[in-house]
Formats: structure tokens, sequence, C-alpha cells
């Protein structure tokens, strides 16, 4: 019985490393900082993790093509048992979009966080995200349109009367 908790204790250790290793190479910070264990709040424990999270980005890097690395990754991310949180991080399993777009809408940002900090892999978020904003484009009045592509673009965009859309 002992050797049975004590690999599955093992298994658990390499899913959550890999969790965190997504969420590094995702430059996803909120992940990051909430996939450390609790006990290492310390800047010096933090740099340790994200230097060693480092390391094994390299690795990985190395020796895998970027899309195996991330599905390899994934693949031990999913062997963690349910826990309390814990967000699957293939494409199904992305924070609802929807809940996204609504949570910036009302300017809530902690619902934003929260949702940012579940999906270490923030990938088919990304995604979901562009497509979000593609069925979108239609409505916008190219006026509009235009002044926000200005505001991206850094130019000072001309001041346009409010349009209801």
């Amino acid at each position: 019985m002992t050797a049975e908790i004590s690999h599955i204790r093992v298994n658990e250790a390499k899913a959550r490393a890999a969790r965190l290793l997504l969420a590094f190479r995702h430059g996803n910070q909120q992940a990051f900082d909430a996939a450390l264990p609790e006990t290492m709040t310390a800047d010096e424990a933090k740099d340790v993790v994200s230097a060693l999270s480092w390391i094994a980005n390299e690795a990985v890097r190395k020796a895998y093509q970027p899309d195996v690395a991330d599905r390899v990754l994934r693949h031990l991310v999913r062997r963690t048992p349910d826990e309390t949180g814990w967000v699957e991080t293939d494409e199904e399993a992305a924070p609802d979009v929807a809940v996204l777009l609504e949570s910036v809408r009302r300017g809530d940002t902690e619902r934003v966080r929260e949702l940012v900090r579940a999906t270490p892999d923030t990938t088919f978020v990304l995604g979901k995200l562009v497509h979000a904003v593609a069925l979108l484009l239609p409505s916008v009045p190219e006026p509009h349109f235009h002044e926000v592509l200005s505001e991206l673009r850094g130019e000072t965009p001309r001041v346009l009367p409010d349009h209801p859309c």
C-alpha cells in the first residue's frame, strides 16, 4: 500500500510540474503563480522555481517540436487526479470565452483573473477570443473599426460621435 501511495504522489507531482511548465511556456504569470505551492511565497523560492522551469522548458524545447511538446505536457497534466479548481488544458475545457468577454465588459477584473489563473495553456483561449472577434467584426460600424485599428497601431484616432451598435 505504501509503494502505491508513493507512486500516486510522484505522478501527482509530475502532473503539477507539467502544469507549471505549461503556464511558464505560455507566459501565463497568474496560472504560474497559482500553481506554486502555498509554502513557496518567498521571492527566492519563486526565483528557484522559475529557474528550474526555464531549464525544463529549454530541455523540452530542444527535445520536441513545439506542438509535440505541448501534447506531451498536456498528457502529463491530465494525469492529475480531480482536485478543487482543477481545469483540464484541452480545447473543450478552456475557460468559456463568453464568460470571459462578459466579465471584461462588466469590468469584473477578479472574474477575469480567476479565468486566466484557471488555464495555464492560453493557446485555446486566445484562439477562441480570435474567433469571437471574427464573429463580432461584421456588426462593428466601419468608422469605429478604423478607430480601433488606429489605436492599436499607436496612431491618434479621430474622435467619432457615439454610434448605437
